[in-house]
């Protein structure tokens, strides 16, 4: 799926977790052994629903599938929180994010982070990959900011925005949105790999790239309300030009050197 060749973009926007870093992996591994305790695993089935979800309401969905396992969601939440301190030093950035972020940057293309995850998880993640982070000059939302409602509400990546200086108005959707408004948001790209997070970027009117595991595209694909304008299996596939924005260098330079 591809209709991003009438595009203009002006800004754009990333999700983190499972976008840009492995941490979807992480996720999977400490949740399981939480659940391993009482005989339980989580599926891709399940895992599906809380992608992109706030922690405490993903924690929420998830034991509704285990009502007979005495654990609470603050114990639950503790547990998770303690096995993943362990491994985020060492999660790593996925294929092809460093070098879209440096090239964004680079050609001056305003960028910002929207995430569920809570600031303390944000920073922890992300400490040992400031040489990418750092290119986002500190907009970043996370989940705890007060932004307003998580995904697949449009609120955090409307307050993204507006950390950037792009008049997309308040945090409403549909026909209330002005139409100088409307336009605004029509020139922003969100990057996600989660449907909540699909679902908030074309609800706060921007254009959304899905790039989703293969496991998430196989038992959710139908369930996608909201239709992204373009799937990629990595963002090593993108293409900047064919969204109005600059080519990458050595792509310039090998056309120039064919001419």
């Amino acid at each position: 799926m591809n209709m991003a060749s009438h595009k203009d973009i002006e800004f754009v926007i990333f999700d983190v977790d499972g976008l840009m870093i492995d941490s979807e992996r992480v996720y999977t591994d400490v949740t399981n052994e939480i659940l391993a305790q009482y005989g339980a695993e989580m599926t891709w089935e399940m895992k599906a629903g809380l992608m992109g979800k706030p922690q405490r309401p993903a924690a929420e969905h998830l034991l509704s599938f285990f009502p007979k396992i005495p654990l609470t969601i603050d114990d639950y939440l503790a547990q998770r929180t303690a096995g993943q301190d362990a491994r985020w030093p060492y999660v790593q950035l996925l294929p092809g994010v460093a070098r879209l972020v440096t090239h964004l940057a680079a050609h001056g293309i305003p960028i910002a982070i929207a995430t569920g995850s809570v600031r303390r998880n944000f920073e922890r993640k992300t400490a040992h990959l400031q040489h990418v982070f750092v290119h986002f000059g500190g907009y970043a939302v996370c989940g705890d900011d007060g932004a307003g409602r998580g995904k697949p509400f449009p609120d955090v990546f409307l307050a993204a925005a507006r950390a950037l200086g792009r008049a997309v108005g308040p945090n409403e959707e549909g026909d209330v949105v002005g139409d100088a408004e409307r336009e605004e948001r029509a020139r922003g790209l969100v990057f996600e790999d989660a449907i909540p997070g699909v679902q908030a970027g074309k609800r706060a009117g921007m254009n959304v790239v899905w790039v989703p595991d293969e496991n998430l595209l196989s038992v959710q694909s139908s369930q996608v309300t909201e239709q992204p304008d373009q799937v990629l299996r990595s963002l090593e596939g993108f293409v900047p030009e064919e969204w109005g924005l600059p080519p990458y260098d050595d792509m310039v330079a090998q056309q120039s050197r064919t001419e």
